[in-house]
């Protein structure tokens, strides 16, 4: 009865853990089972369990770069549903998602009102980019900038400036809500002029790119850096309703009772 009830035992158990598989624990009885049912020849059946360990280890390692990326989980290509109130260009969004642009390297303004979900198109990319083992860093502008500043007080910012150039693609969110200091305006200067046909950026934007100088505070650093980045990306327009409106819990019941369940 107790190998129906544990196929496994406790000695192959121990034996997983010592080779770091016991998270096969999991699914292994299912292809023990599989295997007795199919008469699998002992070759397959390992191959069967080292490639699910294999897939295993791969979807964490991926999860923790997203992480790392700054890359909310929940913002894939999977969980996007503009329905018919979002407009964009679907064949350039197609273009982007192929990330060839990464090969130019170019990269991508996401423009449009507040609330059609430019930020969940840009951390969607950011996704891809993970799981094609690229590397990602993403930040919102007002967090970048500030992590920024920290830096020039503890004598970092070379450090971060390197951080910032070097990675693959780089994804700015919300970028020029609000006017740029002086240090903040040197600050998106040297990040996209070092990154420059060297490495894709993508910044999203309730603004267009043309309303961005009069928010900077040095007029020639700021025209430098805009034109050097609007010159290498493709600008992706989104329209339409507030995509988190549609997202509103609906009103109650008119009687106050709970809806039915689906």
């Amino acid at each position: 009865m107790s190998s129906l009830t544990d196929p496994i035992g406790p000695d192959l158990t121990a034996t997983l853990r010592a080779l770091k598989l016991g998270k096969l624990t999991a699914t292994l009885p299912e292809r023990l089972t599989l295997a007795r049912q199919t008469d699998m020849p002992h070759a397959d059946f390992l191959q069967l369990i080292l490639s699910d360990e294999v897939a295993r280890r791969e979807a964490g390692s991926i999860a923790l770069r997203a992480r790392n990326a700054g890359l909310d989980p929940a913002m894939r290509t999977e969980t996007w549903d503009p329905a018919a109130a979002i407009r964009y260009d679907q064949r350039l969004w197609n273009e982007l998602i192929s990330l060839r642009f990464l090969d130019g390297p170019h990269g991508a303004l996401i423009l449009g009102p507040v609330g059609v979900g430019k930020t969940h198109l840009a951390t969607a990319l950011g996704h891809i980019a993970v799981r094609r083992r690229r590397t990602v860093a993403m930040a919102r502008a007002d967090k970048l900038f500030k992590r920024l500043t920290a830096a020039r007080l503890d004598n970092t910012l070379d450090y971060e400036y390197r951080r910032l150039t070097t990675v693959e693609l780089l994804i700015i969110d919300d970028f020029a809500l609000q006017p740029l200091t002086q240090a903040q305006t040197t600050d998106f200067y040297e990040v996209i002029t070092e990154r420059h046909r060297k490495a894709s950026t993508v910044v999203t934007s309730n603004r267009d790119a043309s309303e961005w100088l009069p928010l900077m505070t040095d007029p020639l650093l700021a025209q430098s850096a805009i034109d050097r980045l609007t010159s290498t990306c493709h600008e992706l327009i989104v329209e339409g309703d507030s995509y988190r409106r549609r997202q509103r819990p609906g009103p109650p019941p008119v009687d106050g009772t709970a809806p039915a369940a689906p």
